[in-house]
């Protein structure tokens, strides 16, 4: 008798689990970059295409921050924005770059913000005794090289 709740039981535990991994997949189409906007109530996000014939992750992030910085100096006030590349989310907020596999999972840090607003991967930056990331410059060339 207690086979029969428990095979219930395990059969609900697993319909719950399939149910909530059911989230929007990011495109996978090669070399194309995606702006991506939350839809309406209960609908799925809408994919804009960006650009076309991006080579590599970085240069569809750039497109999206290029597309971020531009929103923002026509006045708009929307710090952070989402995209997609080959099947990987890419969001982007004051903090730096981050990628996931879904838009409500896990977000691993791809490049993080100097102290200057620049984009840097994460172990080339230097940070000061607080913590705070520190803006280093090259040293000037010598006159007249």
């Amino acid at each position: 008798m207690t086979r029969v709740p428990l095979a219930l039981a395990a059969g609900a535990g697993a319909l719950t689990l399939t149910a909530c991994n059911s989230s929007v997949e990011a495109p996978y189409e090669p070399g194309v970059c995606f702006a991506v906007t939350a839809g309406e109530a209960g609908e799925d996000p809408v994919f804009n295409k960006l650009a076309d014939n991006q080579p590599q992750l970085e240069h569809c992030a750039a497109r999206l921050e290029e597309m971020r910085l531009t929103f923002l100096r026509q006045g708009g006030s929307r710090q952070e924005i989402t995209g997609a590349y080959q099947g990987q989310y890419i969001f982007i907020d004051r903090e730096g770059i981050w990628i996931g596999k879904s838009l409500d999972g896990a977000r691993f840090i791809f490049m993080a913000r100097t102290g200057d607003g620049r984009l840097a991967v994460p172990g080339a930056i230097i940070r000061d005794e607080t913590g705070r990331p520190v803006a280093v410059a090259a040293p000037p060339s010598p006159p007249g090289q």
